[in-house]
């Protein structure tokens, strides 16, 4: 069996490039045979992710981010040649966030996450699908396997990307980020309409979680499972700026959703218009604005796991 390595090299500040080779020999030893493609631009793993699938690849492990995973998915779901679920999907995180892979106890040791593709221990995870306005006016879709994040988180998203593309990111980029934001962000009015009831309310922040960690190991939905078929939704509502300093800590956690201003809801479809439009980041990548459409696609990609179940 042949694995496609797919590897970003300006990843964790480029460690996908400096840290190849001796990810390459870890692969070698493991007796993981592969071929790799470096990306090359933004957009560029999900080009190559699809060239490989129709080249008979079943196989992939990224060697990346977050933002490098998600490519690697939406050319899982763009190509037409076979069904998400026959392909397995491995991570080896260069990240600076690697929310996903905490999510799935996939280590940051080389070695050891090499150790788990080796004993190819298989989840079958959900999917979501967004629709979504882009900045040219065209609707779009974009698919996703941790979380979406609107409003406070949005922004916070952007201005973490932003740095990241300078090459200026690291682990406490979205934290310090949030701090900066605190005091230029208002509220935005949203009508949500869920399976079952509706929810109109002004909201500080939102995010929808498959996984349950974003922004670098913030807990913002922390009773998602990845296998339920259900977006695990969390809504804060307008919050003073001091509180959200003296709670923050609660975010690495989950125990801010304790805090009278959030909610948590479950659903299988989420529909969200807002007034004025409110932008979104999925799996960490800035995106469009409302009206947002999400669909969840169960079980629907097949990844390597480290959890215990």
């Amino acid at each position: 069996m042949e694995w496609f390595v797919i590897v970003n090299p300006n990843a964790g500040k480029r460690k996908g490039e400096k840290d190849w080779l001796e990810i390459a020999a870890h692969l070698t030893a493991a007796g993981i045979e592969f071929v790799n493609v470096f990306t090359e631009h933004r957009g560029h793993a999900v080009v190559l992710t699809r060239k490989y699938i129709e080249n008979g690849y079943r196989n992939i492990i990224v060697v990346g981010g977050d933002g490098t995973l998600n490519e690697v998915v939406n050319g899982i779901f763009t190509q037409a040649h076979i069904a998400t679920h026959k392909i397995n999907l491995a991570m080896i995180p260069v990240g600076t966030g690697n929310d996903w892979c905490r999510m799935y106890q996939i280590p940051g040791d080389y070695r050891q996450a090499i150790q788990l593709i080796t004993k190819h221990k298989i989840f079958s995870q959900d999917t979501g699908a967004i629709k979504y306005i882009s900045t040219d006016g065209s609707e779009q879709t974009r698919y996703f396997i941790n979380m979406a994040g609107m409003g406070f988180d949005a922004l916070v998203a952007n201005k973490t990307n932003r740095q990241k593309d300078k090459g200026k990111g690291n682990p406490m980029s979205y934290f310090v980020n949030i701090l900066s934001s605190l005091f230029v962000y208002t509220s935005t009015k949203v009508t949500i309409l869920l399976d079952n009831e509706k929810v109109i309310s002004d909201i500080f922040s939102m995010s929808v979680g498959i996984c349950q960690y974003n922004g670098g190991g913030m807990k913002q939905a922390p009773g998602a499972l990845p296998d339920d078929g259900l977006f695990d939704l969390t809504l804060i509502k307008p919050i003073g700026k001091f509180k959200i300093i003296r709670n923050v800590i609660k975010l690495f956690d989950g125990s801010f959703t304790r805090l009278p201003e959030v909610s948590t809801f479950r659903s299988s479809k989420i529909i969200i218009h807002s007034e004025p439009r409110m932008f979104m980041e999925a799996d960490g990548e800035s995106l469009g604005h409302t009206p947002f459409v999400f669909n969840i696609l169960p079980q629907s990609l097949n990844v390597v796991s480290g959890l215990k179940k």
